[in-house]
């Protein structure tokens, strides 16, 4: 950001700020893929969400949902013109800077959310947890809400040449989300999004995703990105070349914290370990210096004999 002069909160809401910024991960500290946007507030603010903006070093927030009440999912509906909404268009317009700017063997990644994730900022973390127990029939009304806008939204990327968008679903979760239910309450939605999908899918949930592991590799993804919580040698052994595993350094305890020889000696264990594609576990952190970003990806070159 400050190589830039792109930076946050004006990045998430100016398509040309959004863009340099991107291609600056890429450029600047050897990232293989432009990846955008920066927040996930693009959804549930389109669909009714409130959103405090963020800061330099902070992401935007939700700070308020529509659906309090259960009578309040009875009107929740995807919007007629979905692709024309403000924070939506941005994103839209961002891709093709960004995709005017690069060559094309340079992979471009949108991260959306998912229709957990989307259920949950509609209504609310508390009414999330409850219904999914309680009033299953009307946390569906959400599930099929948000897996209806995700897939729109997702269309229009790979439309405009994104070649990978991720899924972030950390709501399906273990850490939030009772494992037992994923099968039954989550599990059709996500074949639904990726048997409608135009372009590679990749779905991201944080924590402890260790108990949904197989069921994920079920869904249809072609990569399932991972936090650093889950063991990841035992992960390729449960998930067994049924989709790409990917992460899963930590983006905090090891990128932002850790020396550069540390973290290129976790990341070479990262692949030895059996992940696809090495990647940080969840987003890296804005105050991370660049030269550890440099060494993480040096760490790959290294492993492969590359350059």
């Amino acid at each position: 950001m400050e190589i830039t002069g792109a930076k946050w909160p004006d990045a998430h809401y100016d398509p040309e700020k959004m863009a340099t910024l991107a291609i600056a991960a890429h450029e600047i500290t050897g990232l293989e893929a432009v990846r955008y946007p920066f927040c996930n507030t693009v959804m549930p603010e389109t669909l009714g969400c409130t959103i405090k903006e963020g800061t330099l070093d902070t992401q935007p927030q939700i700070i308020d949902f529509p659906c309090k009440e259960k009578k309040d999912v009875a009107g929740m509906t995807v919007p007629d013109k979905l692709l024309e909404n403000r924070r939506i268009r941005t994103i839209l317009q961002a891709t093709d800077i960004v995709k005017s700017r690069l060559s094309d063997d340079v992979p471009v990644i949108a991260g959306i959310l998912g229709p957990a994730a989307i259920a949950c900022c509609l209504c609310g973390v508390n009414n999330y947890l409850m219904w999914c127990i309680t009033e299953p029939e009307v946390l569906e009304e959400l599930l099929v809400l948000g897996t209806s806008a995700c897939t729109e939204y997702a269309n229009a990327l790979y439309d405009r040449g994104v070649d990978a968008v991720v899924i972030i679903d950390s709501e399906s979760g273990p850490d939030l989300f009772p494992p037992p239910l994923f099968e039954s309450m989550i599990l059709p939605h996500y074949r639904s999004i990726t048997e409608n999908l135009r372009g590679h899918s990749i779905l991201h949930i944080c924590g402890d995703a260790t108990e949904i592991l197989d069921k994920m590799a079920d869904s249809g993804f072609e990569g399932l990105s991972i936090e650093e919580k889950v063991n990841l040698a035992y992960a390729s052994q449960i998930v067994a070349g049924r989709a790409c595993l990917i992460g899963n350094i930590s983006p905090v305890f090891t990128l932002l914290e850790r020396s550069p020889e540390q973290i290129k000696k976790e990341a070479k264990q990262c692949i030895e370990n059996g992940v696809g594609i090495l990647a940080p576990g969840c987003g890296i952190a804005p105050q991370t210096p660049v030269e550890k970003i440099r060494a993480f990806v040096a760490a790959r070159d290294e492993y492969y004999g590359l350059g």
